[in-house]
């Protein structure tokens, strides 16, 4: 479960909505989508910890530990890094205390599961950057956290990433894990996700997803 109360964020002094008073519950799934430059990233920042609110609280009712996985926008990931894909996608063990087979099987398997068997000693560098998503949505199946916060998991994903990421996030959603998906495709998101927050200057609107999505011009939440 997720709960605001009288949550403010953005820059210091420059509060991007009213105040946001809403509750997620545990299990659910929410579409978070409005104009860009609007807070969508930032929110998902502050909940996940990595950014401050300027006002007001966000309440996570789960374990303390591994309780989050949170999937950024993969320009935030310096490229030059000297790793390989296989590498990238095993960073989701950090905690486990599965044995070394384990989690050896277990990194094959979501590696197939994410059509990325083949690619597993090349370089970041070398990857498209559907092969780059791939490898951070990979990583994420990796993790037993109750919370999944996802920033445009779309992006640069062909029609196989696409059905592949919609694929998992409904098995994810089915294991009772709440997720926080932010998305431009409002298609996709009419389609899969049954609630949205529409964040806007004027004020956060909360609803289903059909609904909502019906309700607004196309350019005000693209």
């Amino acid at each position: 479960m997720i709960r605001f109360q009288a949550l403010r964020w953005g820059a210091p002094g420059q509060p991007l909505t009213p105040p946001l008073d809403i509750e997620l519950s545990k299990g659910s799934m929410t579409a978070v989508i409005g104009a860009n430059g609007c807070g969508k990233s930032s929110l998902l920042k502050v909940i996940a910890g990595l950014q401050k609110p300027l006002a007001g609280k966000v309440l996570l009712d789960v374990p303390r530990k591994g309780s989050l996985s949170f999937l950024p926008q993969q320009q935030h990931l310096d490229r030059q890094f000297p790793i390989n894909l296989q590498e990238l996608v095993a960073a989701g063990f950090w905690g486990s205390k599965q044995s070394p087979a384990w989690r050896r099987d277990r990194l094959e398997s979501v590696l197939e599961d994410w059509c990325l068997s083949g690619l597993e000693r090349r370089p970041l560098m070398a990857l498209s950057g559907g092969e780059l998503q791939r490898a951070l949505l990979a990583r994420l199946s990796l993790t037993d956290a109750p919370l999944l916060l996802l920033d445009e998991p779309h992006a640069a994903l062909d029609e196989l990433g696409q059905a592949l990421l919609w694929r998992h996030i409904h098995r994810w959603h089915a294991a009772d894990r709440t997720l926080v998906v932010v998305c431009h495709d409002l298609a996709a998101v009419r389609h899969h996700i049954p609630h949205t927050l529409l964040i806007k200057s004027s004020g956060c609107v909360f609803g289903s997803s059909t609904d909502l999505i019906r309700q607004q011009p196309q350019a005000q939440v693209a």
